[in-house]
């Protein structure tokens, strides 16, 4: 879908289309937001504070309609702005007037408003748009997965391009309103607070709110038959839970594990400080995804995770990730380690806390489950590259890299920086030169050189590195009785 349109018809014109173009290059944005390692995902010239999403779904045909609007100020002028999205759009207004757009052919929705937006005003965009996104891929694959009554939207480093336009880099959060029609007997779940239900002619809409500042790929819709929980943490926090009543044989486990939601969320709330956000829980799903992610107050658990039994373990991670990943968010997709190293070292402390395996002795046993020559040492955690972002290196090399840390400025200043980080870059981004920066300045004392040990440098640390990070290099480890479920992390497959 390469022609320009307007009001969801062809523009008239080629002659005038491509002049129309040409006039706005001056004022156009690139395309994209500038990532390190990818380049072309979001979209610079403008920031993002809400999405209001109004959606119809019909299950059995994976129809999806409806409207998103996107209220945003202009960051520059702007003659012409990009969205990221990959679904048929069939008209858009800028400011409340038509304007005309077109696909790039990958994923990028390209738009030229009547009238330019000047840099510092207001800038409200209303897409309309209907499709079957399954229909759709990229690299290879999908972050939209049907399941026998519905679908679910998870995916990272890309997930909103399936079901919603957006600014689709964790650069630009933004509060969500979604609201979703489905038939009655359907559920919706999705991220935040559910503010109301409404029954007409045989469909239900669902609305949710998520208040915080939320990025575009840990925004979740997940659709179908579900068994809902809710509860209260011990402060009054609301968890509302959700079970694919089609898992079969996996349910119970589900249940077993993420019904400890509000027991992992107040222990790590002791580690990190207050939970950030206004509601907790989790999505148990049917869809055949090999990966959990940490949708934003609703992490999303596929059944892989629990065909071995209960699994607290990945809950105990994606509940890391709300302070991890979600409230404080990468700047770039380069700095993955500040999410999934400390996540990933959150379920080690976990393990301790459930009597399977101390911290220690989970450090001792990846350092040696991974001999010299392995390639695993060869991924750098601080900067992975494109096709390794979730290498199993990521995460625990990553938690080494942590375990280094807290054994070098001892448990009380290693809480006192982590607790700190995290409080003054609440609901912002921010990467790992700066985290680097902060432990030195509250510690007093060059971190560097760990770091660049067991961040950025090739090959296993040695001995010496390895005791001064809390590591006996000679120990014959037992594996501890965490690890089987451990060694199993929420690494997506990077598609090329």
């Amino acid at each position: 879908m390469d022609r320009l349109r307007r009001g969801g018809t062809a523009a008239a014109g080629a002659v005038l289309l491509g002049t129309a173009l040409v006039a706005s290059a001056a004022a156009a944005p690139a395309t994209g937001i500038g990532d390190r390692y990818f380049p072309d995902y979001g979209n610079p010239g403008y920031d993002v504070t809400h999405y209001d999403l109004r959606l119809d779904y019909e299950p059995s045909t994976d129809w999806l309609s409806g409207t998103t609007t996107i209220r945003a100020t202009a960051t520059q002028d702007l003659g012409l702005l990009t969205l990221d999205f990959l679904l048929d759009v069939e008209s858009v207004r800028v400011n409340g007037a038509v304007a005309e757009h077109r696909s790039d052919g990958d994923h990028k929705l390209v738009i030229v408003p009547e009238r330019p937006v000047a840099a510092g005003q207001p800038l409200t965009v209303v897409v309309r748009y209907a499709d079957a996104p399954s229909r759709i891929t990229r690299h290879g694959g999908t972050s939209w997965y049907r399941t026998a009554d519905g679908a679910v939207a998870i995916g990272e480093p890309e997930a909103a391009w399936w079901w919603f336009p957006s600014n689709d880099h964790p650069s630009d959060k933004a509060g969500y309103d979604v609201h979703v029609t489905v038939p009655e007997g359907t559920q919706v779940v999705s991220n935040g607070i559910l503010t109301g239900t409404t029954v007409r002619n045989g469909r239900v809409s669902y609305a949710w709110r998520q208040a915080a500042p939320q990025a575009s790929y840990l925004a979740t819709v997940a659709i179908g038959r579900f068994e809902p929980r809710t509860g209260r943490t011990s402060e009054g926090l609301p968890v509302a839970n959700a079970y694919d009543v089609s898992l079969g044989a996996e349910l119970g486990a589900a249940r077993d594990s993420i019904e400890r939601t509000a027991e992992i969320v107040e222990w790590a709330a002791e580690l990190y400080g207050p939970y950030p956000f206004d509601s907790a829980g989790g999505i148990a799903t049917a869809a055949d995804v090999h990966f959990a992610l940490e949708a934003q107050t609703r992490p999303v658990y596929p059944p892989k995770f629990f065909r071995s039994g209960a699994n607290t373990y990945i809950v105990a991670h994606e509940i890391a990730h709300q302070w991890f990943g979600d409230s404080v968010s990468v700047s770039s997709w380069a700095d993955i380690w500040l999410n999934e190293g400390f996540a990933t070292y959150t379920e080690w402390m976990w393990s301790e806390d459930e009597g399977e395996g101390t911290v220690r002795e989970l450090a001792d046993w990846v350092y040696h489950l991974h001999p010299a020559d392995d390639e695993f040492w060869n991924v750098p955690p601080g900067d992975p590259g494109v096709s390794r972002l979730f290498a199993p290196a990521v995460y625990q090399r990553g938690a080494l890299a942590v375990h280094a840390l807290r054994n070098a400025v001892g448990d009380a200043l290693f809480f006192e920086i982590v607790r700190a980080w995290l409080a003054e870059h609440r609901y912002g981004n921010a990467g790992i030169a700066d985290f680097i920066e902060h432990a030195e300045r509250t510690a007093g004392t060059d971190l560097k050189p760990l770091f660049d040990t067991w961040l950025y440098t090739r090959g296993r640390p040695g001995e010496d590195a390895a005791r001064r990070a809390g590591i006996d290099p000679r120990a014959v480890p037992t594996e501890p009785a965490s690890w089987a479920k451990i060694k199993d992390p929420d690494q997506p497959t990077r598609r090329p």
